[in-house]
């Protein structure tokens, strides 16, 4: 009989749709809590994020939020261009530069949008990984193509949404 082998788990990323309907949205930061804080408890260390509008950046304020309690924790952005923020809202900007100011590490794929920046952020984001946190409501786009890619790799996935969904 094999012992099975526990996985410590030391890294954690998140990965979400940009867009979420508010009544689950508003459900998602007590959610996070929760397992953010299981997590530290079981030993994860860093937190790590791409950047984006929605789901990254509720995650993102989750991991400051636990940082208060856990300073030891980190809180590291692998973003897909220098650029990323072009187009989006005043709003969006201020919350991405709040975050941007409270990181511990940031990495850049590139310094201006490309076409494959985007999916090179979410491989590496999950590359390295022990966990994946993820929002995923739908079967395209880029945060399913990251559940997929981590779910190849054999990287556990937890579906936020799977918690929030009938609520």
């Amino acid at each position: 009989m094999q012992k099975s082998q526990i996985v410590k788990i030391k890294t954690v990323c998140f990965t979400g749709h940009r867009s979420i309907p508010e009544k689950r949205a508003i459900l998602i930061p007590r959610a996070l809590e929760t397992m953010i804080s299981g997590l530290i408890a079981m030993g994860a260390q860093s937190f790590r994020l791409g950047g984006a509008v929605g789901f990254d950046t509720i995650a993102a304020l989750s991991v400051l939020e636990a940082k208060e309690k856990h300073p030891h924790i980190t809180l590291d952005l692998i973003l897909p261009c220098r650029d990323q923020t072009e187009k989006w809202d005043e709003y969006n900007v201020k919350a991405y530069n709040y975050i941007l100011s409270r990181a511990d590490s940031v990495s850049y794929v590139c310094d201006k949008y490309t076409r494959g920046c985007m999916y090179e952020r979410n491989r590496r984001l999950v590359d390295g990984s022990d966990m994946v946190i993820a929002y995923l409501e739908r079967t395209s786009g880029g945060s399913a193509y990251t559940y997929r890619y981590a779910k190849e790799k054999g990287i556990e996935v937890v579906n936020i949404y799977d918690i929030v969904k009938n609520t």
